[in-house]
């Protein structure tokens, strides 16, 4: 499916999402309460089938937090990437390690880092960090260590 093809097919899933049209893939933008419904139809629809989950990050933009996934379809080679932009003062999205496995670790990995809280993870707690670093989410922009002196 050609990059065109995927966006029509897009358009025709998500009516209400928007399509970036720059970059080397297709970037959809997804309101947090479609997120969940369209990540089940993003992998269980034949003519997506996007069966690989390989990158999930966040992004601070000090306004609001960014949830960004990479999808691929291994049967039909094409890619996705799904933005998802989050309250900064409560920043919660369903999680997606039921669907795909690799997210649980990742999603780990932004809830320490960046305090996202992935509603319904089955182990969500400190992946990287000690103990004692609960909430302090040291990715955001306003994080401030005075021991080592770092403000972002």
């Amino acid at each position: 499916m050609t990059k065109e093809e995927l966006k029509i097919k897009l358009t025709e899933f998500f009516p209400t999402a928007t399509i970036e049209e720059s970059g080397e893939w297709v970037n959809i933008n997804i309101a947090p309460a479609g997120f969940h419904p369209a990540v089940d139809v993003l992998r269980n629809k034949v003519e997506l089938s996007f069966d690989y989950l390989f990158c999930l990050t966040c992004i601070d933009w000090k306004t609001h937090l960014t949830m960004v996934y990479h999808f691929e379809s291994t049967t039909y080679r094409h890619q996705l990437v799904v933005k998802v932009q989050l309250d900064r003062n409560k920043p919660e999205i369903e999680t997606v390690s039921h669907i795909w496995r690799t997210a649980e670790f990742h999603e780990r990995e932004v809830y320490e880092m960046f305090g996202v809280n992935f509603l319904n993870h089955p182990d969500l707690r400190l992946l990287i960090l000690p103990d004692g670093w609960e909430g302090k989410n040291p990715m955001r922009k306003d994080f401030e260590d005075p021991v080592n002196m770092i403000k972002l």
